[in-house]
């Protein structure tokens, strides 16, 4: 039987949506160099020279005949062994032309550039797309499946496999190309793009990107994004391979970035391509004598790859802005560094070699120049050395651009902070930011300083595109016992628990913080902490081998972690930098105590470290830090954090966002909170959403846990009816692969319970994976194993003969069994299994803690701070719920202070608020309304007697039309436009009495709601 879609099909598609875009398209297996079908053609012979030659001749229009040939050769030559050498030095040709040696008319020998693409008019290339090209190199003939030549060269090329063949996938078609790419290094030189689809799914790589790492092009032109994966293929096509676009990428997005003299070569992705053009227009009519210097922000989330956005940024304005000055802005110096080093490994694309400017008098030497450039600085620089005083001016050239990496109002003042010094130091500047996480609403300076948003690429489209994993959390709270008695004896105590490094940001919270840090580094808890650290990692490791990161809040706190872990792991402890597999990454100087000296390192040392801890190899596996390697560090084969240190809103969200990073198969990032961080993960996320941003930054680990349980269920039903429950009670090998090949030949008589099964047991081990060490996640280690050992082998039984071996392997993980118990570190989550993601720390587990508490003040002090909190948070949405749970909240206080309840019973009442609280966030998925709507519903009086007889679902389509008429009807400066608000008034009066809403209500109900769109609109106009 015919499949009803052949390989033959997708490859006829991909070449008419070609067709449409103005390519010239050849079928047939046999092209000859000069573009002419034959049989006698040289198979090694890849470039099309007549093709060639005739483009060269149309885009230098005065090359000459021994010119062309003295091309030919340089780009036949190969320089290296190493394809990626070759490769590099092949796109340098295309973005920097080809420099020949060639006699002028007067007989003397002269330099020459010749072009091989018209990167400024795209249509005045030659565009050939061919299918089933055939290339033998030595005894290797293959045939690609589509090879797109540019002028004769070959840079683009498409493997393609049939959507409905079962037994092949995308992953195949990246394999395929793997090979070619080792049998074909001739024509795998000149390749500056690989294509691999099925037919549905479509993505984009290059000649050094790992599976992972091949992404799909999700627009045609940055505006819009297709609406479905069915549309990859199409989308790609016309998004990549329009000629304009094309031309664009392999000129200005294509870098190779050099480590210790290794290339990796790196394709922008779609949301870096259109961001950075945005950014570059926006940047010209900035920089323009007409513009006011303020390019912009582009946020795009952590681990999008915003460092190399900025670097493709920076390459396309040297060139489209004449030569600019570029100055790089950062308020850390380890940041710098980082980013230093991103930028000096692809200085090939921004044609010039980076520089670090040291002191006041380096930046200024170093902007001296008329133009040209690339300067790294920190923030600090542009302070002056008086307070109040003016910072001098450092250059009025109006080509210098300055582009600041994290820009958030912290930094920026224009009353006498960095903002009004960076405008004196450089007048006439254009100032454009970058951020990984979302400007703050109350901020107002960053937009002042840079202006208004570019472009935005969340953290929902990051976890789509597969640039980011998700980021999971899990509350893992040490219980703090407070003596009362030793409190007041804490802050007398400060001087000698404070370092001096760290002195200078404890007085701003002195006691506060004295009293945190005595309490979360007494020995005990950091016993129990480094015991808990110890085994949790120990459980993930055996589903995920990774590393990780702890986070402690001082440095004298990271020591002792240290040195209790090394007690427990002593295989793990070695001084020599070259070894260990722990190590603490921290500031310190000789002051220091001696004991500390052997943790603090040079720049060289970090750096060397840093290379370690990046290696996925290497077995440096954990890093203890309190500041360092919290933004700007990339290691993607880290994947659990543990956090003991307080943190908030957008260092919070950096910090975290270390374990986003794709891995091979790694399934997402694990946060592990010890110190409380909920409350604020919650505020920073909350905050992120009201920024726009869409996606959620950590999803609870009880959802991983619950997915994990359902694909246990489903797997259960579909081996229903095979009893495997030995295998766990037997030693014996033989009967035990008994069992299994029972169980595979019960799955693999039915073709659809094998696909199931194979599907949802590699769901079930990704889900696992998540969700260890969760008490009930150990519970299922064993049917977990036993149902992987059952997948591997069927797919190692049913595997295609052709399919590599290496592909197939896989190991069986030893998963252990052994649950954590612990009277002293609890896993909160798991005590109550709260299934829905909620951070909050109004959790039904803290609630217990705080209600079994023995010193009952602080925990109602505790308890009245967080409610607080949860209803400002409330109020931004819901006036009329905030309102009311501010006065429960208020009479509960009342009764206490006038002593008419005890400390106990105020706990059970500020508890039962907390949980009303929380219960509230359920009524409107429960109503069918969204937030707003719900909002406006009860603005209603709704449990009015009068009201109430109106009914449900009439007081829900009052509330769904005032949504609708208020959006309508207000304006930006509606609030203080009386002719609006009374319209406004009257559009509202109107809906309640088109539904018969009782009279006596309607004045008040119509207050309501006007009050309640005060503090909705400011968020609907994107304010």
């Amino acid at each position: 039987m015919e499949k009803i879609i052949s390989e033959s099909e997708v490859e006829k598609y991909l070449l008419e949506l070609l067709l449409e875009l103005g390519y010239e398209v050849k079928f047939g297996p046999d092209i000859s160099p000069d573009g002419i079908h034959s049989e006698r053609r040289n198979y090694t012979q890849v470039v099309l020279t007549d093709r060639l030659f005739n483009s060269l001749r149309n885009i230098n229009k005065d090359i000459k005949e021994s010119e062309l040939e003295e091309v030919y050769k340089k780009l036949v030559r190969d320089e290296s062994q190493d394809l990626t050498v070759n490769n590099k030095t092949f796109h340098k040709y295309i973005t920097d032309g080809i420099d020949i040696e060639t006699r002028d008319s007067s007989n003397r020998i002269v330099g020459k550039k010749i072009w091989l693409i018209d990167c400024n008019n795209p249509e005045n290339n030659d565009f050939l797309a061919v299918n089933q090209f055939t290339v033998i190199e030595k005894d290797k003939k293959r045939r690609l499946d589509i090879v797109i030549f540019i002028n004769g060269i070959p840079l683009i090329f498409f493997e393609l496999k049939n959507p409905l063949e079962e037994n092949t996938d995308i992953k195949y078609a990246y394999n395929q190309l793997q090979t070619y790419k080792n049998e074909l290094p001739t024509l795998f030189k000149y390749n500056e793009i690989l294509t691999i689809s099925d037919g549905y799914f479509a993505k984009a790589g290059t000649i050094s990107s790992e599976y992972e790492r091949f992404m799909p092009w999700k627009s045609k032109d940055g505006i819009s994004l297709m609406s479905s994966d069915s549309e990859q293929l199409q989308t790609l096509i016309n998004g990549v391979l329009n000629k304009k676009t094309i031309i664009d990428l392999i000129s200005n997005f294509i870098v190779f970035e050099n480590e210790e003299g290794k290339y990796t070569k790196k394709l922008a992705a779609y949301h870096q391509y259109f961001a950075v053009n945005r950014a570059v227009e926006k940047t010209i009519e900035a920089s323009d004598i007409k513009g006011d210097g303020r390019g912009g922000v582009i946020w795009h989330t952590q681990g999008s790859g915003k460092s190399l956005t900025m670097v493709f940024y920076s390459g396309k304005l040297v060139l489209t802005l004449n030569n600019p000055t570029i100055v790089l802005l950062t308020d850390r110096n380890d940041l710098d560094d980082q980013l230093f080093g991103v930028f000096s490994r692809c200085s090939d694309l921004l044609r010039h070699t980076p520089v670090q400017a040291g002191s006041r008098e380096e930046l200024k030497e170093l902007l001296s120049v008329a133009s040209g450039g690339i300067i790294f600085t920190t923030i600090q620089k542009f302070f002056p050395d008086e307070k109040g005083a003016k910072y001098p001016k450092l250059s009025d050239r109006s080509n210098i651009i300055v582009i600041a990496d994290e820009a958030h109002r912290s930094q920026y003042d224009f009353i006498d902070g960095y903002a009004r010094h960076m405008r004196d130091a450089l007048p006439n500047a254009t100032f454009i930011g970058f951020t990984g996480t979302p400007l703050e609403r109350e901020d107002r300076n960053t937009p002042e300083v840079f202006g208004d948003y570019i472009d935005i690429y969340d953290i929902e489209r990051a976890i789509a595109d597969g640039s980011t994993v998700s980021i999971y959390y899990e509350s893992r709270l040490a219980k703090l016992k407070l003596n009362e008695d030793e409190i007041p004896k804490i802050d007398k105590k400060f001087e000698e628990v404070t370092e001096g490094k760290e002195e200078e940001e404890k007085k701003k919270l002195k006691s506060k913080w004295a009293r945190l840090e005595a309490i979360v580094g007494s020995e005990k808890r950091i016993r129990q902490v480094a015991e808990d650290m110890v085994k949790h990692y120990g459980e993930r490791q055996s589903t995920l081998d990774s590393k990780a990161m702890i986070v402690a809040m001082s440095r004298r706190i990271c020591i002792d972690i240290y040195n209790e872990i090394i007690k427990l792991r002593p295989s793990w402890y070695d001084d020599d930098i070259n070894s260990g597999a722990i190590k603490i990454i921290m500031t310190g100087s000789a002051k220091d105590p001696y004991d500390w000296q052997k943790h603090i390192y040079t720049k060289d040392e970090k750096r060397f470290l840093a290379d370690r801890f990046k290696d996925p190899k290497d077995k440096f596996k954990i890093a203890i830090v309190r500041d360092m390697w919290l933004t700007g560090f990339d290691v993607p084969c880290l994947a659990t954090m543990y956090i003991d240190k307080p943190m908030r809103g957008h260092n919070l969200m950096q910090a975290i966002a270390r374990v986003n990073r794709v891995y091979k198969d790694k399934p997402g990032g694990l946060i592990v909170d010890y110190i409380g961080i909920g409350f604020d993960l919650k505020k920073a996320i909350t905050d992120y959403t009201a920024s726009g941003g869409k996606g959620k930054p950590v999803i609870d680990k009880e959802e991983a846990v619950a997915v994990l349980k359902e694909k246990y269920e489903v797997l259960k039903a579909i081996i229903h009816g095979y009893d495997y429950s030995k295998i766990f009670k037997i030693k014996d090998y033989n009967e035990k692969m008994k069992i299994i090949q029972g169980a595979i030949d019960f799955i693999v008589s039915d073709d659809d319970k094998k696909e199931r099964f194979l599907k949802y047991s590699l769901e079930l081990t990704k889900a696992y994976a998540l969700s260890v060490p969760h008490p009930e996640a150990l519970k299922l280690a064993d049917e977990v194993a036993f149902f992987d050992a059952v997948k591997s082998r069927i797919k190692i039984i049913t595997r295609p003969p052709l399919e590599r071996k290496e592909e197939i392997e896989q190991a069986v993980k030893q998963i252990v069994s052994e649950a954590i118990t612990t009277n002293e570190v609890i896993d909160i989550f798991a005590a109550a299994g709260i299934r829905r993601p909620d951070v909050s720390i109004l959790s039904d587990e803290f609630l217990f803690e705080i209600k079994n508490q023995k010193h009952k003040n602080l925990a109602i002090e505790l308890l009245k701070r967080l409610i607080n909190d949860e209803i400002k948070l409330k109020a931004r949405k819901n006036l009329v719920k905030s309102r009311e749970f501010s006065e429960m909240l208020e009479e509960a206080v009342k009764k206490y202070l006038n002593k008419t309840i005890e400390s106990a019973q105020i706990i059970d009442e500020l508890i039962k608020l907390a949980r009303e609280i929380r219960e509230s966030d359920k009524r409107g998925e429960e109503l069918g309304l969204s937030e707003d709507e719900l909002a406006f519903y009860d603005s209603l009086e709704t449990n009015d007697s009068a009201v109430k007889i109106l009914g449900d679902k009439v007081l829900k389509d009052i509330a769904r039309e005032l949504v609708i008429t208020v959006k309508k009807n207000i304006t930006i400066d509606w609030n203080i436009r009386e002719s609006i608000r009374a319209l406004l008034r009257s559009k509202v009066k109107r809906v309640l009495r088109k539904y018969n809403y009782p009279p006596d209500k309607q004045e008040k109900a119509t207050k309501t709601v006007i009050e309640q769109t005060e503090f909705l609109c400011q968020e609907w106009n994107g304010n």
